[in-house]
């Protein structure tokens, strides 16, 4: 998971199955008008060309089409790569277009990754920062372009850039023939960066409004972890290392696939999901904190049965579920998924070593399950049950400050850890 490899995908090659396309980055060379989805393949874009200028210390890339569409740019490592995701273009480019390279850029593959959304990925000769990207309307008798432009820097400048710039959110950057101009309104990753260039981490406190989750003794799971979570939130901020995000702050119910974009439109680098269990009472007696990460199979029948649970929630809040697009087929293809449930993992370890020092910790402390909220490809996320409400002991600790305030501090020196790991690689690395 670490290497990031490209999953077999070899470049140059003709269209690849749907098969395939779920093991690979993108399937390359997309057929021009393929579309799963309902929108007309007359309103995609269609891109004409594609082409490469500069050298080894700045690459240029520039995609012609037929009108201005909406990007997102970033930057991966291990190995090099720069991504950008677009609306479902309709790629009609000569063949063997991306398979020969030039400048920092060695090649790069296009095309559909999911239903409404297309993605180039350009693989790099060593580390570059994308210096400006930015879509020119069409003048001139020119059309409209798609811009991306590659500057040379080490590893350890492009280490921060990833911090930085990597998963911004959704942008529309329209320039006129004088230059890029971002769209009013909308802020450019270099202005973000400028701003807040500290890890992203977004808290989810499970539950909320019509969703009471769990409850037990007049205490409902909604208002537990909502607490906890606040208490989470001010210790981290008291910390100044982080922006904390919160994906509700109130009695507020947000759809599972919300919480998710959530994270990812926040470029979030983890994601800490609060919750509390409990077993109804033919199925016995269970107590203590378990941690959670996501995974295609259960790990036991509990896990199991906790996962359905916790994924009903958007049929309690009245979503249409029938509206969403398919987590499964988006977790499937994406390209930071591997790296995204090593990161998760390894972040669950240290949680569970922080915690059980100052926390009762369930037998089996760490499982895995499908959790939809888990599902963001490209955030290490991880969800803790704190306890069971429906034991007597575990109840008391959640509703004690005490406990409150020593499982926060775990929790906050376990985040601690995990982002000091990630320096130290990235350092070591170079």
């Amino acid at each position: 998971m670490a290497s990031r490899a490209n999953d077999g995908v070899l470049l140059g090659c003709a269209l690849f199955c749907a098969a395939a396309l779920l093991c690979s980055d993108v399937s390359v060379g997309a057929a021009p008008g393929q579309s799963s989805n309902s929108v007309r393949a007359s309103d995609h874009a269609i891109a004409s060309d594609a082409r490469l200028a500069g050298d080894a210390r700045q690459t240029r890339f520039v995609l012609d089409l037929d009108k201005a569409i909406q990007f997102r740019a970033f930057a991966l490592a291990d190995p090099y790569r720069v991504v950008v995701d677009i609306p479902e273009v309709r790629f009609q480019l000569a063949a063997g277009t991306g398979t020969v390279g030039r400048g920092l850029i060695k090649a790069f593959r296009y095309g559909l990754v999911m239903p409404g959304g297309s993605r180039i990925v350009f693989d790099l000769a060593g580390p570059a920062k994308i210096a400006q990207s930015y879509v020119l309307e069409a003048a001139n008798g020119q059309p409209p372009r798609l811009v991306i432009e590659l500057e040379e820097v080490d590893r350890s400048a492009f280490i921060q850039t990833l911090a930085a710039e990597a998963r911004p959110e959704l942008m529309a950057a329209v320039a006129d023939a004088g230059g890029a101009v971002a769209t009013p309104g909308m802020a450019t990753p270099k202005l973000v960066a400028a701003a807040d260039s500290r890890p992203v981490v977004v808290i989810d406190p499970g539950h909320g409004g019509a969703d009471n989750g769990t409850q037990s003794s007049g205490e409902s799971e909604k208002n537990l972890v909502l607490g906890f979570a606040l208490a989470l939130r001010d210790r981290l901020e008291k910390k100044g290392k982080y922006r904390v995000v919160m994906t509700r702050s109130d009695d507020t119910f947000i759809p599972l696939a919300e919480r998710v974009r959530i994270a990812r439109n926040q470029s979030a680098s983890l994601f800490v999901s609060i919750h509390a269990d409990a077993l109804p009472r033919e199925e016995g007696d269970a107590q203590g904190a378990t941690i959670y990460t996501l995974s295609d199979h259960a790990s036991d029948n509990e896990a199991e049965r906790l996962a359905e649970a916790e994924n009903k929630a958007d049929a309690i809040g009245g979503v249409n579920l029938t509206e969403e697009p398919s987590d499964v087929a988006d977790i499937l293809i994406d390209l930071a998924q591997r790296e995204t449930r090593t990161f998760s993992n390894r972040f669950a370890r240290m949680l569970m070593a922080e915690m059980k020092t100052s926390v009762r910790m369930h037998k089996h402390p760490l499982k895995s399950a499908g959790f939809k909220v888990l599902k963001a490809p490209d955030v290490p996320s991880v969800l803790i049950e704190l306890g069971y409400v429906s034991n007597k002991g575990d109840l008391e600790h959640l509703v004690s400050e005490d406990w409150r305030s020593r499982t926060v501090g775990s929790i906050a020196q376990a985040i601690d850890a995990f982002f000091a790991k990630r320096l130290a690689t990235a350092g070591a690395a170079n």
